[in-house]
């Protein structure tokens, strides 16, 4: 039987620390710094292949930091493990005094994966497109939030100067750009003067080819509305060109992130459509262009999960069992230990079918007996996103398998008899 050596890996920006163990407590590397460049990898690889025997490499999940060093040993051609941070943090702590240094935790990293030796989960690397995909929705995330932040100022600065006015508009998002009618209307009527400055004939041709040429509706019971708030209203700030710069910033700067978000959703559509589960996802309902490519995205290749149970842990949707003696816990809460992108993705398709009711839908039919039964908002809620997920997975695999078979049939094509020559 071969020796095994476990290699530990504790993983920080730039660099890692690398220790080796055997069984037994036998130490093969001393715990040394690597750091993540061409030359520090090249030589890391060189000082593992002396070692002999079974090699496995163990690592944690720490954002894409593990990303350099966990590809160059794989293309090493080494079997490496990436775990999560969580299972290494409640391995072993079996002393009071608690020392941690990056040298202690590759010892520990190293010893985890000697004692799950057999269960230790083999990484693979996502494809450029699933890669890619994951961080666009991740920006899209953090475009949102400053989005919703300028927003809120933009309508804290409008209160003192046309109060009012964003409750006159309905803030649905265009189809072509994403640009909302009151956030453009704050540009050209940054003040209640510059509608009740002039009459009210006036002001209705002006906003009248306003809307002509921003590509907007016209009503006229709209105009009349504006006009009137705007003769009531009493704006804080006066009409002067330092309030029209700051309204006319704050509105720019809030549509310079719509269009960037606007144009990181296209192309998330554009890379999803470009994978093999994207027709599926599409057609489930329930599911758009915007939160299909964030399904596709936080998901990545639902192959690699082994069944149903492993996908909704994987999103934090499971209920771990809770047992003590004769207690044991009747209704319990989802971990909530997976990724918070994706329950958030799958909360909006639920809010969506609950929202349409779809008669023929098996997720609004679970939905509708959850909530007949009493219970609560959020828990019928989470129980349709955790049935969605299931139906996910089995359909979407269930794409891709065939897909699979569909391209091997092509690739080996049955070769047909030769035909028997004529007499």
């Amino acid at each position: 039987m071969s020796t095994i050596t476990c290699v530990g890996i504790d993983v920080s920006k730039g660099r890692s620390t690398v220790a080796a163990m055997r069984p037994g407590g036998e130490v093969v590397m001393t715990p040394r710094e690597v750091l993540h460049t061409a030359a520090g990898l090249a030589e890391l690889v060189k000082d593992l292949s002396v070692l002999g025997g079974e090699l496995r490499i163990v690592m944690e999940y720490t954002g894409a930091y593990y990303l350099p060093i966990a590809r160059a040993l794989c293309v090493g051609g080494f079997f490496v493990s990436v775990v999560h941070a969580k299972l290494v943090h409640d391995f072993g702590n079996n002393s009071i005094r608690r020392g941690k240094t990056d040298k202690k935790d590759a010892v520990k990293i190293a010893n985890y994966g000697l004692a799950n030796w057999l269960s230790l989960p083999q990484f693979h690397s996502e494809d450029a497109i699933r890669q890619q995909l994951k961080i666009l929705n991740r920006q899209r995330s953090n475009y949102g939030k400053i989005k919703i932040a300028l927003k809120n100022n933009l309508i804290a600065l409008l209160d003192q100067t046309f109060p009012g006015v964003k409750n006159l508009f309905a803030s649905y998002p265009r189809e072509l750009n994403g640009h909302e009618k009151w956030i453009d209307f704050a540009l050209t009527y940054w003040h209640r003067d510059c509608v009740s400055g002039i009459s009210f004939a006036r002001f209705v041709g002006s906003y009248s080819r306003w809307c002509k040429r921003m590509g907007y509706y016209f009503r006229e019971e709209k105009a009349a509305a504006l006009y009137n708030a705007a003769v009531t209203s009493v704006p804080v700030l006066g009409c002067d060109e330092v309030t029209k710069l700051i309204i006319t910033q704050a509105a720019a700067q809030l549509n310079a992130v719509i269009d960037t978000q606007f144009s990181v959703q296209a192309e998330m559509d554009n890379l999803a459509s470009q994978l093999t589960e994207y027709d599926t996802v599409m057609a489930m309902f329930g599911v758009g262009k915007i939160l299909g490519a964030q399904l596709i995205a936080e998901i990545g290749d639902v192959t690699r999960f082994h069944s149903k149970r492993a996908l909704t842990a994987f999103a934090g949707l499971d209920s771990p069992p809770f047992q003590s003696g004769t207690y044991e816990a009747k209704e319990r809460k989802i971990s909530k230990r997976g990724s918070p992108h994706l329950r958030r993705t799958l909360f909006n398709i639920a809010a969506i079918i609950a929202q349409r009711q779809p008669a023929d839908n098996e997720v609004y039919k679970f939905l509708d007996r959850k909530r007949s039964e009493g219970k609560h908002y959020f828990v019928y809620m989470t129980a349709a996103a955790n049935k969605f997920l299931r139906i996910y997975y089995g359909k979407v695999k269930a794409s891709i398998q065939d897909a699979n078979i569909n391209s091997m049939n092509i690739a080996t094509p049955s070769s047909s008899p030769e035909p028997t020559p004529a007499a």
